[in-house]
């Protein structure tokens, strides 16, 4: 393998890390001909300080314009706003998911990506991830107890501890939402959701319609963050047809664009699923 093939080899496996963060969209991914498709915003990677103030009019009009404007939605109210854009009860009782779809992974210094394709099965809290390309076959697998990854060294994010899923907990005793500044370029809101253990994740809402655009996850020294641009809705469910993963670490920014195919909910599972392979 010469130099280049090396280094998006590498690419692919660090990227790989940024395709759980999909785990967490999969319980809320559904995909069927013939549904309404709706345009999202593409939000940022990162929440920034807020900057916002009342656009000031002419002479003494500013201060009138300030006390008519309306106040900003409690964090608690976010939270509720995003958790129905996905659908609410809706997207909480779904039964399973079967994802896949085309991906291209990106290094930090890279300027042509590397294309795979992905699989992912969630049932609940369990996972099995797959995914290929031409440089890397990698499974991920965690089945509500324990975890498997073909990636020496890499350790999962326990599914029940960020990105979606406490969003659906947030209402439940011990989950705080607390505020977090929002971003006016780019018009949207955010707020963080901690559960019980102090695991923290950052979501950001489209300030106008409180629809979910994103999230951001601190884990093992490195963040974990996705970009929603696309979705679809399906039973009532909204479905995140295209998005970005983008994993930040000390060595750079590893990005993962995913375009999803196919998606069924609610199928039959084979019993060995979330089979984890005999060490």
């Amino acid at each position: 393998m010469n130099t280049n093939e090396t280094s998006r080899a590498q690419a692919a496996r660090l990227s790989l890390c940024c395709a759980l963060l999909l785990a967490c969209c999969a319980a809320a991914t559904a995909q069927q001909p013939a549904e309404k498709t709706s345009d999202k915003p593409a939000p940022s990677p990162r929440q920034q300080t807020k900057t916002a103030a009342p656009t000031q009019g002419g002479g003494g009009n500013s201060t009138a314009a300030a006390k008519s404007a309306p106040p900003a939605p409690a964090p608690v109210e976010l939270a509720r706003a995003a958790y129905q854009s996905l659908g609410g009860d809706r997207f909480r009782d779904l039964r399973n998911m079967v994802l896949t779809g085309t991906l291209d992974l990106f290094s930090p210094a890279s300027t042509q990506g590397v294309t795979g394709r992905f699989g992912v099965i969630t049932a609940g809290e369990k996972i099995r991830q797959e995914m290929q390309s031409p440089f890397f076959n990698a499974s991920i697998i965690y089945d509500g107890v324990q975890s498997y990854s073909s990636i020496r060294g890499f350790e999962m994010p326990p599914p029940s501890k960020f990105g979606l899923p406490v969003l659906v907990k947030h209402a439940q005793p011990g989950y705080t939402v607390s505020a977090l500044p929002d971003n006016d370029s780019k018009k949207t809101r955010a707020f963080r959701v901690t559960d019980p253990e102090g695991n923290a994740t950052d979501f950001r809402v489209d300030a106008a319609t409180g629809r979910l655009t994103g999230y951001e996850i601190p884990f093992g020294g490195v963040t974990f963050v996705v970009e929603i641009t696309e979705t679809k809705e399906i039973d009532g469910v909204t479905v995140p047809t295209k998005f970005a993963q983008r994993l930040a670490t000390p060595q750079g920014t590893f990005i993962a664009e995913f375009k999803v195919k196919d998606a069924k909910l609610n199928q039959e599972l084979p019993a060995d699923a979330f089979a984890i392979p005999a060490k």
